[in-house]
């Protein structure tokens, strides 16, 4: 399982990334729920790099604050590449930060299906000179591995940007 160690070593590392090009960063979370805001939020100074962050849990509340048209969760779902590209585009519109983080998925231990099974996850980071990084992930375990392993891979799909 990934630690708190761990999450806070890689909350270094996007500090420094950050702070060093001089950029802010905003998050849009679904399954994990505010859980990177709030690991970036426990270092000492992340004021200077982190914008806000928006837990966008409901399909109507993506629609709503982030701009996710209903389209998109009608024909794709909400934990989708579509859908969390949607996401991570709208926070860097509505924020006006530098960088954004999305992600949605299905925790567990229930929601899932065939096609989308419990531990699927999505992710999208976008940066500035239009760097796109959205790929999925199917995680093993119970609901809190599932979140803590998606925490940590959005926190290495930020690092892949610099």
């Amino acid at each position: 399982m990934v630690t708190d160690n761990q999450l806070s070593e890689l909350v270094a590392l996007v500090a420094r990334w950050a702070l060093g090009a001089k950029y802010r960063i905003v998050t849009a979370e679904s399954c994990t729920g505010g859980w990177i805001a709030k690991v970036f939020t426990d270092a000492a100074g992340s004021s200077q790099w982190f914008e806000c962050g928006y837990v966008t849990y409901s399909n109507a509340a993506k629609v709503r604050d982030l701009g996710v048209t209903p389209r998109t969760i009608d024909d794709h779902g909400a934990v989708s590449e579509r859908t969390v590209r949607e996401m991570a585009a709208g926070a860097l519109r509505v924020s006006g930060a530098d960088v954004s983080i999305a992600v949605s998925g299905i925790a567990g231990p229930d929601g899932g299906s065939a096609e989308k099974p419990v531990g699927t996850v999505w992710f999208c980071v976008a940066g500035p000179r239009n760097q796109i990084i959205a790929e999925g992930e199917v995680f093993a375990g119970n609901r809190e591995t599932v979140r803590r392993a998606s925490v940590k891979r959005a926190l290495e799909l930020v690092l892949r940007l610099g």
